[in-house]
C-alpha cells in the first residue's frame, strides 16, 4: 500500500490540541510547580494523546484514523442511540417507517457481528406499502454456493458462471483507490464480480484480481481515441485480459438518466487520465449519448463488434427505462438483425450516484421493479427471453431484496451502496466535495489513507456471504432449492387496511410472443407501434 505522510489538517486539531496540553503540563510539572491537579490534567490529556496516536494508526475504523479522538463521539452516540430512541420515543420501534436500519445491518454482516434482533418486526404490518413472502411448511436445503447464474447467449462463446450478488457500477475517480482496491479483493475473496463502473478498468481494479464486468460509458474511457471516439484497438487490447469477465454498455444510469457528466480538470489527477485515456489538465467530459451508434439497429451492430472484440465474452447493455417506445424499438431491432445481447442490467432511478440534480434523482426514469417488470415482459413478449439474462440494480442491501427482484424476472442483482457501507461509508454525502471522512469517495491521499483495504475487502467478502447464506434460508423457507424459482404470487402487498395483493396481480408479464401476434395490453400496445427499429423516435 502506498505511503502517505500525514500533514495537519483541521481534522487533527483535537489530537493536536491534547499533545500540545500535554507538553505544556509536563513543562509546569517539570520547571513550575508539582501539583496534584496538574498532575492529573497531564495523565488526563497523556491518555487523550495515545488514544489519538492509536486511532491514527489502527486499521478497524477509518473515520477514527481521518479524525482522532474526535470520532469516537459518533461511537459514542451509537451505543445509547437505541436507549434514547426508547426514552423518548416509547413504542417507536414498532412505528419504524423504513423498518430496520439496513445500513446497520450491512455493518454488521460485514464485520461478523450478531445480526439477529428481539421483539418481532420492526414493520407495522397493517400500514399500507407492507410487504412479504409466503414460506412452504417443507422447507428444502440450499446450498449456498449454488447460487449462482451462468450468463451468455448462444452468440457467447467464454460465458461467466455469476454469483447472484455482485458490486454494482461505481468508478475509479468517483472512489478512492483504496476503495477500488477494497472492493475487488473482496470481490476475488467471495467469488463474485466488480463492475468498474464508467471510468474504466484502473490498475486499482487489476491489482487483486477479483472478477470484472467493464463498463462502457458514452466516454469510452479506456477504449478511446484522443478526440473521445471509440476505439476498437485499445478496447481489444483491455478486454483480453482475462479478469474482465463481461462487458457492458452503458446507455444511463438510474440516479441520472440523460444526464452527463464533467470531472473539472482540477480532480483529473495523472492516475485517472491514465486509466480513462483523458488529457491531463482538461475537462474529462462523459456526454448524455453515444456517438458510436444513433439508432437501435446500429446498437445492436455495435455489441456484436463489441463481443467480436471481446472474442466471445458475454456482452450486454444497462439502462434505466425511460420512454417505453425506445426499448420496444430495441426488441424490434434484436429481431431485424438476429443480434442479441447476452444481458440487459436494468438500474432503477433509486440507484445512487456521487452528485446529480435533484429533479433526476427524484423525478426521472421508471423505478427499479417498474422497469424491471417492462423487459422481462417485453423480452417474453417477444420470444427471446431465454436468451437473454437480467440483472437488476438499485437499493438492493438485503436477501429479501434479492429474492423480491428475482420474483420479478431478475436473474442476479447488483448492489452499490451495499459494499460502500461494508468498506465504511457513512452516508455523510460529501462525495462530490472531496472531503470524504472514511476515505471512500475522496482522492485526497490524506484521507484516503483511513480505508486500510486487507481489512475492509474482508468486510466486503463478509457482508457478500452472509447475505447469500440469508438469501439461501430464504430460498429454503419457501421450499426452493434455487433462488431462481422465486414466483411473483410468492410475494404480497398490502395497499390497504382491507386489500392485499399478490405481485402477480402487481406486475403481470406478458405471454409468450404476445407482442409478436398483437397485444391489447394497454401497457405496450401503442409503445409497440410506435417503436421503430431504425430511429429511437416514435413513429406517427
Amino acid at each position: 500500500m502506498t505511503k502517505v505522510r500525514i500533514a495537519f489538517t483541521p481534522r487533527f486539531i483535537t489530537l493536536t490540541l491534547c499533545a500540545l496540553a500535554t507538553a505544556y503540563l509536563a513543562f509546569l510539572l517539570v520547571f513550575v510547580a508539582l501539583s496534584p491537579f496538574l498532575a492529573a490534567l497531564f495523565f488526563v490529556f497523556l491518555a487523550l494523546t495515545g488514544l489519538g496516536l492509536h486511532d491514527l494508526y489502527q486499521a478497524k475504523h477509518a473515520i477514527l484514523r481521518n479524525y482522532p479522538i474526535a470520532a469516537h463521539l459518533r461511537f459514542l452516540l451509537e451505543e445509547i442511540r437505541p436507549e434514547i430512541r426508547q426514552y423518548f420515543f416509547e413504542g417507536a420501534h414498532d412505528a419504524m417507517p423504513f423498518g430496520r436500519n439496513k445500513r446497520t445491518l450491512v455493518y454488521q454482516r460485514a464485520k461478523m457481528q450478531l445480526d439477529k434482533q428481539p421483539f418481532g418486526t420492526s414493520y407495522d404490518t397493517n400500514a399500507d406499502g407492507y410487504e412479504w413472502m409466503t414460506h412452504s411448511m417443507v422447507p428444502q436445503t440450499v446450498p449456498v454456493g449454488s447460487q449462482r447464474v451462468t450468463i451468455g447467449g448462444p452468440d457467447c462463446t467464454r460465458p461467466y458462471s455469476a454469483s447472484l450478488y455482485n458490486i454494482s457500477a461505481m468508478s475509479f475517480g468517483a472512489l478512492s483507490p483504496n476503495a477500488i482496491r477494497a472492493l475487488n479483493k473482496g470481490a476475488a475473496l467471495g467469488g463474485f464480480a466488480h463492475d468498474t463502473g464508467e471510468g474504466s478498468f484502473s490498475v486499482y481494479h487489476a491489482e487483486n484480481g477479483g472478477d470484472i464486468i467493464w463498463e462502457i460509458g458514452s466516454g469510452y474511457f479506456g477504449a478511446r481515441t484522443p478526440e473521445g471516439a471509440f476505439s476498437p484497438e485499445k478496447f481489444a487490447k483491455t478486454v483480453a485480459n482475462p479478469q474482465i469477465k463481461m462487458v457492458e454498455l452503458k446507455l444511463s444510469q438510474g440516479a441520472k438518466p440523460g444526464h452527463g457528466g464533467v470531472l473539472p480538470a482540477a480532480k483529473v489527477t495523472a492516475e485517472i487520465a491514465a486509466a480513462r485515456g483523458v488529457a491531463l489538465g482538461e475537462d474529462c467530459i462523459s456526454p448524455p449519448n453515444h456517438s458510436t451508434f444513433s439508432t437501435p439497429v446500429e446498437m445492436m451492430r455495435f455489441i456484436a463488434e463489441l463481443r467480436r472484440l471481446s472474442q466471445g465474452k458475454p456482452t450486454g447493455f444497462k439502462l434505466c427505462i425511460g420512454h417505453e417506445w425506445e426499448f420496444l424499438a430495441l426488441c424490434k431491432a434484436m429481431l431485424e438483425t438476429e443480434i442479441y445481447p447476452d444481458f440487459i442490467v436494468i438500474d432503477g432511478t433509486e440507484g445512487g450516484t456521487g452528485a446529480a440534480p435533484v429533479e433526476f434523482m427524484d423525478h426521472l426514469g421508471k423505478p427499479m421493479r417498474e422497469g424491471l417488470n417492462f423487459v422481462h415482459s417485453s423480452l417474453v413478449g417477444i420470444g427471446v427471453r431465454d436468451r437473454i439474462k437480467l440483472g437488476v440494480s438499485g437499493k438492493i442491501i438485503t436477501a429479501f431484496d434479492i429474492a423480491r427482484a428475482m420474483a420479478l424476472g431478475a436473474d442476479w442483482c447488483n448492489a452499490a451502496r451495499g459494499f460502500m457501507f461494508a468498506i465504511g461509508c457513512i452516508q455523510s454525502q460529501s462525495c462530490h466535495t472531496d472531503r470524504c471522512p472514511t476515505g471512500v469517495a475522496t482522492q485526497d491521499p490524506s484521507r484516503q489513507r483511513a480505508l486500510v483495504v486487507e481489512d475492509k475487502a474482508q468486510r466486503v467478502a463478509n457482508f457478500h456471504k452472509a447475505t447469500m447464506h440469508c438469501l439461501a434460508e430464504l430460498t429454503s423457507a419457501v421450499g426452493l432449492n434455487h433462488p431462481s424459482g422465486f414466483l411473483p404470487h410468492f410475494f404480497s402487498r398490502r395497499i390497504s387496511q382491507r386489500e392485499v395483493v399478490t405481485f402477480a396481480e402487481l406486475y403481470p408479464v406478458l405471454a409468450p410472443g404476445e407482442l409478436l401476434r398483437g397485444t391489447a395490453d394497454p401497457r405496450f400496445a401503442a409503445a409497440w407501434n410506435a417503436a421503430d427499429p431504425h430511429s429511437f423516435r416514435p413513429r406517427g
